[in-house]
């Protein structure tokens, strides 16, 4: 028994040791990618941004709007629309399946009483993927065009639940002259109460949309579109529907729209994120609720997680570009490893998951080696004398990453929200490594069927409020 014991013993030992070298050598090599990362955004974020000459475009826009399930959020959504801007030439297009009754019923009276809704019902019964709801909206756009005679200037994407700003429209005019892509900030709405889950989206996309989208445009690399929040010109979307008989919108990926702005980019057309501010210093961006229950979350974040680091390996290669274009020669010199460097921090999530997982476990297994020595069971494992400068340039990376996500927190939701946001990085832990193993069991039912289900992600329903340009219509 004693022998047994002692094994036992020696056999956790050499697990405390092996499972922190593995999780320190990791969080060393990212963590100093990071930093490189932060370096290059700490020299570059206070470059004039390029100064737009040309004229605005003119034309009517579209907003697509693909719905499945959306009875609760989406007739809300279209009336802050209508009421955020009044006058604008638009016409938004909904999406929906003809098996999907109560989204259907929920807009009807609106479709009904406003011209510049159009309500686009499929002609297959859903979930298909949210591409293949997008392309068809697109043949609607198109039988729109052919019976007005005219060409919409753009198409932007919205999805049901998102709070759009008043000075949205008239930013992305200014900035499409010359550009494919116009891509705005999305800003999770910070809950109210305590909600980790819910809360640490907005401190991932205050830091992805506060330093790193804005980098990537000022490089040149690749800029994935958010599928929220961004305007594609029409010249773009026919290019990318040359190839594609159903539209622009890739109908087998999970992450289309991640996909659409780095086909352009390696394209090379023009893809801007703009961040500017309204005349109030409010910040012009795409606001939404973001999922508060973890398997809400997880259910989110394994699609991004399984269209972008599994199925991206296999859609583009390491340039960016879709299978119809891996024939094209790479960019020379400085922009070809710029792309890569790119897609690898794209990729890098379930790596990231594997390496975090690992620290847990080693914390974990250190816990007990402490617990058993405090309690006198046995003589804890003290950790090698040249693992200590290992282990104390992973406390300041530690540190330096924390710092840096809880100040762009701040910069947007406060000072309080940038100090919490140090402790919702466990929860943003916890989400990312149950969506990693989550990802990878899609990606392999998606190899093995060939399939692909629109899971839709619950969100919080809107605060209702009453909108004084759409009118219901009356039986």
């Amino acid at each position: 028994m004693e022998l047994v014991a002692a094994w036992g013993i020696d056999a956790m030992h050499i697990a405390k040791h092996e499972l922190l070298l593995v999780a320190a050598v990791g969080v060393l090599l990212l963590g100093i990618e990071d930093m490189l990362f932060d370096a290059l955004w700490l020299t570059r974020r206070r470059r004039p941004q390029n100064t737009i000459r040309s004229a605005p475009v003119q034309g009517r826009l579209a907003i697509f709007i693909p719905a499945w399930q959306e009875a609760a959020v989406l007739p809300e959504t279209l009336r802050r629309m209508a009421r955020q801007w009044p006058g604008e030439d638009i016409r938004i297009f909904v999406g929906c399946y003809p098996n999907d009754g109560e989204t259907l019923m929920a807009v009807s009276a609106l479709v009904a009483a406003n011209d510049i809704l159009r309500l686009v019902v499929a002609d297959h019964d859903g979930p298909t993927s949210k591409a293949d709801n997008l392309n068809q909206m697109w043949q609607a756009l198109g039988e729109d065009e052919r019976a007005d005679a005219t060409n919409f200037a753009a198409i932007i994407l919205h999805d049901a639940e998102d709070l759009v700003h008043p000075a949205e429209l008239a930013l992305y005019r200014r900035h499409l002259p010359g550009a494919a892509m116009v891509q705005l900030p999305v800003e999770p709405l910070m809950p109210s109460t305590w909600s980790p889950i819910s809360a640490h989206y907005a401190d991932e996309f205050a830091e992805s949309h506060g330093k790193e989208m804005p980098l990537r445009a000022a490089l040149g690399a690749g800029l994935p579109a958010a599928g929220v929040g961004c305007a594609f010109s029409r010249h773009a979307l026919r290019m990318l529907a040359f190839d594609r008989p159903d539209g622009p919108f890739s109908a087998d990926s999970l992450t289309e729209d991640y996909e659409m702005g780095l086909i352009l980019g390696a394209s090379g057309a023009t893809c801007r994120f703009v961040e500017e501010r309204d005349a109030d210093g409010r910040r012009i961006a795409t606001r939404s609720a973001f999922p508060d229950t973890l398997e809400d979350a997880v259910r989110q974040k394994s699609r991004w997680i399984a269209g972008i680091a599994l199925a991206g390996w296999d859609r583009l290669d390491w340039s960016g570009r879709s299978a119809n274009h891996r024939g094209v020669p790479d960019e020379a010199g400085g922009q070809a490893w710029l792309t890569r460097w790119m897609l690898w921090r794209d990729r890098r999530s379930p790596l990231a998951a594997l390496i975090i997982l690992t620290a847990y476990a080693s914390m974990f297994v250190a816990a007990v080696d402490m617990m058993g020595s405090y309690l006198a069971l046995w003589s804890a494992s003290p950790v090698p004398a040249g693992w200590q400068w290992l282990l104390g340039d992973n406390a300041f990376l530690l540190v330096w990453r924390l710092g840096i996500r809880a100040q762009f927190t701040a910069a947007i939701y406060g000072w309080r929200q940038g100090l919490a946001s140090v402790p919702r990085a466990f929860f943003s832990n916890i989400v990312l490594m149950l969506a990693a193993r989550r990802a990878f069991a899609a990606y392999v039912r998606q190899l093995r069927t060939q399939q692909l289900v629109w899971e839709k992600t619950q969100h919080p329903a809107h605060a209702p409020t009453v909108s004084p340009k759409f009118k219901d219509a009356r039986p």
